[in-house]
């Protein structure tokens, strides 16, 4: 049997609860993985880079037996001291090749986040980031978040995120078709006609689209995951929430620094938004937004109408195109 192997990362760091637990769920689950994760603590750093500076990649090997993985299932733990994107960069334009000649991977999993990624904080993640720049290197992935901060439950997130993976796992090629973009054609079905008119697709033909564009890395997956996750999951949009009076300062009397400040939110305040992940995942499910890897106006973004059909979901709350 071919092996479809996952690649790992996340911005928590290596040694982080949810890395633990979804490197042991994806192994119980008998899906071959090989791991390109920060060696610390990277949160919130959004799509930041080492440029120009030696990045030094550790084999993590005894995290095999410490965590009692099954090895002939496929398992590879390393681990890169930089960002989650720098980690992607590096696994996906060669690194992964050096260390691991044999091993190409079908899918990117960043994750499982400790704390929501929802709404604006697409722009602030580092998990997705990583997930981010895996598509701009023409792989599949997706991004997966913990809507808590309490590992206690986190059960909750990393059974979802086993579950997507095993649904989408069989639906992207063994080899991507695209990987480090080999061929750019923009004049794909999928990508957008702007400055000119949105074509007209039927249902079918946008879920072919949509698949196309998640095959290639124009789409990527944001699963988010509520601790009191009802078993079922919806097909959303990005919510609005505001973070609140979230800078604090105290004044220095002596010295050259004039004051202190401190970022983070004293609370959020969330509107309701039609098909929002926000409201989604306060009503116990799971959200699964289809997110575009490149900004508008690139010439490989999606168009709104493309979208729009990206909301419709299925009787299982997966997105339609799943069957694209």
């Amino acid at each position: 049997m071919v092996k479809k192997w996952v690649l790992l990362t996340n911005d928590d760091g290596i040694e982080a609860p949810g890395f633990e637990y979804l490197v042991k769920a994806l192994n119980q689950a008998n899906i071959p993985i090989v791991a390109f994760a920060p060696s610390g603590n990277k949160s919130a750093c959004s799509m930041q880079l080492n440029l120009g500076i030696p990045i030094d990649l550790h084999n993590r090997s005894e995290l095999i037996d410490k965590w009692n993985l099954d090895e002939s299932v496929g398992v590879h733990l390393f681990a890169l001291d930089g960002t989650p994107c720098d980690t992607m960069i590096v696994a996906l334009d060669g690194g992964l090749k050096h260390v691991l000649p044999n091993v190409e991977p079908s899918l990117v999993l960043s994750g499982v986040n400790l704390g929501p990624n929802l709404s604006q904080d697409s722009y602030h993640s580092g998990t997705m980031g990583a997930a981010r720049e895996a598509g701009l290197y023409g792989i599949p992935a997706i991004a997966s978040s913990y809507t808590s901060f309490d590992p206690e439950g986190m059960h909750a997130g990393i059974d979802a995120t086993v579950e997507l993976v095993q649904r989408v796992l069989p639906l992207v090629p063994q080899t991507p078709q695209n990987l480090c973009r080999p061929h750019i054609d923009v004049r794909s079905k999928h990508v957008s006609s702007w400055p000119k008119q949105p074509i007209e697709r039927s249902n079918a033909q946008a879920d072919q689209q949509l698949m196309d564009a998640f095959r290639n890395g124009e789409l990527m997956l944001n699963l988010n995951v509520p601790p009191q996750w009802n078993g079922q999951y919806k097909t959303t949009r990005l919510g609005m929430r505001w973070y609140r009076n979230a800078v604090k300062f105290s004044e220095r009397e002596h010295g050259a620094v004039e004051s202190t400040f401190t970022i983070g939110a004293a609370y959020i305040d969330t509107m309701t938004v039609s098909g929002g992940d926000c409201d989604c995942v306060a009503e116990g499910f799971a959200s699964i937004s289809s997110l575009p890897t490149w900004p508008q106006t690139h010439p490989l973004a999606l168009d709104d109408q493309l979208l729009a059909h990206a909301l419709n979901g299925d009787d299982t709350g997966h997105p339609t195109w799943f069957k694209g």
